[in-house]
């Protein structure tokens, strides 16, 4: 199973906007259980030396949200 990295609400709002390499922003994304998490392509191949704490991030199994398709009328 695919991993990432689990980030606070906190850890996550501090990343937005950031870089992790040149013309790359961090994207934090949903799980499907609602909890922030980073990519592994970003937390290995982050280059910020501001951001070196993602490479400590507690890792957990990736659950894709599902989000609902359109309704139809």
């Amino acid at each position: 199973m695919t991993q990432v990295g689990l980030l606070t609400l906190a850890q996550k709002d501090s990343l937005v906007g950031h870089y992790w390499i040149d013309g790359c922003l961090f994207n934090p994304m949903l799980d499907c259980n609602d909890q922030w998490m980073l990519s592994m392509n970003q937390i290995n191949g982050n280059t910020n030396p501001d951001f070196e704490w993602v490479k400590n991030l507690p890792l957990i199994d990736f659950c894709k949200k599902v989000y609902p398709g359109p309704t139809t009328l």
